[in-house]
């Protein structure tokens, strides 16, 4: 699967990018469970997320699996290994 523009966009975001490190420093989206960008890419494994008691009902934070990720990045830019061990 290939990410939309719009999907692109989003993981970007969730990833803080761009920033003059290039490299990202978190790894979350709050949206809707059933958001129609992160639900399809949840479906393809590129994201994963989780519903919280403290989020707002029929709310999750999505996380980019790291494929999800690595397709989310510029040339040149690079991944926290914080949030992705053992890749960089």
């Amino acid at each position: 699967m290939m990410m939309t523009p719009t999907q692109r966009d989003e993981a970007r975001h969730a990833l803080g990018l761009p920033n003059k490190n290039k490299q990202s420093y978190r790894n979350r989206f709050c949206t809707s469970k059933d958001n129609a960008v992160w639900s399809p890419l949840v479906v393809a494994g590129l994201a994963t997320f989780r519903e919280f008691s403290t989020l707002p009902v029929g709310e999750a934070m999505f996380y980019l699996t790291e494929a999800g990720a690595k397709m989310a990045l510029d040339e040149g830019e690079k991944l926290c290994p914080e949030d992705f061990p053992g890749i960089n």
